[in-house]
């Protein structure tokens, strides 16, 4: 486990041996060349990523929830990702979660030594009281992290859903999961800097699983983020505009029904479309899983 040589996270790229002597704009030229390989090496393990969104979004579906559990760079990748679902799809902060090695502050001061124990990875699962409900998402771009290991582990033992999420082939995290997602994107432009490429390619495939869950639960109509948390001025000028867009209400009228609907957007949309009240669109919502487009057919059935 001590030999980093053979991974490519760790090897030289040969492209940017002398991006020591480079001027300004040949650094950011050279790093935005190594960038266009990222999104090719996502694309060839999209299955497996469908796949982990799938489970993702069958464990919020029966309570569960969405578990991202990471050491430095990748384990701040996850509790990014989780923290914006919230906002994003008006989840609970109970639903996404993201734990990183050394607790919370280590989101913004490395906790020297956190990342090397396999014990805290499981202690920190069973600090949340895992079960078999949840998706864990190890998340660790050498794909050998101990505290990931520990906690991917731990999950299997309680029959949590695994994925592992790494940078490299073969991975010993893909080993402990039973989707094992590895995006090679090749050497970093500094080697073994890998909250560059590989950084990079683990925002992108937490933002799809994260993303296409939520889409899957009904919390998107056509492509609107219909389940907006109405927190702030911000996100309920978006809201009036999303209500305005897919009923064709003025911004008065959906500003009005905004607060009929208790600030709710889908039962706004629900309401101007069916003509109905807010308890018949809330009902229909909630006879149709939350799915806006479901909820709309239920009540032009009944009117029909």
């Amino acid at each position: 486990m001590d030999n980093l040589s053979f991974l490519t996270t760790e090897a030289r790229n040969s492209s940017t041996k002398h991006i020591d002597s480079a001027s300004t704009l040949e650094i950011v030229q050279l790093m935005n060349e190594e960038d266009r390989k990222v999104a090719n090496a996502v694309q060839q393990v999209l299955p497996q990523v469908a796949t982990a969104a799938e489970w993702a979004c069958n464990s919020l579906k029966q309570g569960g929830r969405l578990i991202y559990a990471g050491a430095g760079t990748s384990g701040r990748l996850g509790v990014l990702d989780a923290v914006e679902c919230p906002p994003t799809f008006s989840t609970s902060p109970e639903q996404v979660v993201g734990i990183i090695a050394g607790g919370e502050r280590a989101f913004v001061k490395a906790v020297e030594g956190a990342e090397d124990k396999p014990e805290w990875g499981e202690a920190d699962l069973r600090a949340i009281q895992l079960d078999q409900r949840d998706t864990v998402v190890g998340i660790a771009a050498s794909g050998r992290t101990p505290y990931v290991i520990g906690a991917l582990k731990y999950a299997r033992s309680v029959g949590a859903k695994t994925v592992a999420l790494s940078c490299n082939e073969q991975a010993l995290i893909s080993q402990e999961a039973e989707c094992a997602i590895e995006v090679i994107v090749g050497p970093e432009v500094l080697t073994g800097s890998t909250r560059l490429k590989a950084g990079t390619a683990q925002k992108m495939v937490l933002n799809m699983i994260s993303t296409a869950s939520m889409i899957r639960l009904g919390k998107v109509y056509e492509n609107l983020m219909v389940d907006v948390h109405v927190s702030n001025y911000k996100l309920r000028q978006r809201a009036i505009k999303i209500i305005c867009t897919i009923t064709g209400a003025t911004p008065e009228q959906a500003e009005q029904t905004l607060l009929l609907a208790n600030n709710q957007v889908k039962a706004a949309i629900v309401m101007l479309k069916t003509k109905s009240s807010y308890q018949e669109a809330a009902e229909r919502l909630s006879q149709a899983d939350g799915n806006v487009r479901k909820a709309i057919a239920l009540q032009q059935e009944k009117g029909n």
